[in-house]
């Protein structure tokens, strides 16, 4: 069973969320999402201070097995990217919560967050792929 940090927030299409003390959020692809890819090795991160709406894809995630769109989970400007990954993409297989996260963008509308999948809601998700 993947593991599914209750602190997050979730997409249907496997991304998470967490808010950060500075107002941004941390976007990164759920333990579940990398099970399922692979061996990461290579990833395409957005561009620094480029403007993302909801569901837009903004990044790229590839795998031994397949190559994925990763979706802007809400609408922001993004103000950071894990530029680690570019070196070590195989760190979202072995800390996708932590060090494994993609980019951090500044949001347009903090209640976005709250429209996101809970813990519960994305392990029925993730149950129902099953």
């Amino acid at each position: 069973m993947s593991e599914i940090p209750s602190e997050l927030r979730y997409t249907k299409s496997h991304e998470w969320v967490r808010s950060m003390e500075d107002g941004h959020l941390e976007i990164g692809i759920s333990d579940h999402a990398q099970e399922m890819l692979g061996d990461m090795v290579y990833v395409e991160l957005p561009e620094v201070g480029a403007t993302v709406n909801t569901g837009d894809d903004c990044a790229v995630v590839e795998s031994v097995k397949a190559a994925s769109d990763v979706y802007a989970p809400i609408s922001g400007e993004i103000v950071e990217v894990n530029s680690m990954l570019s070196e070590a993409p195989e760190t979202i297989n072995s800390d996708p919560y932590g060090e494994g996260w993609l980019f951090r963008l500044q949001p347009v509308d903090d209640n976005e967050v709250d429209e996101l999948l809970d813990a519960e809601g994305y392990s029925e998700v993730v149950e129902a792929e099953n």
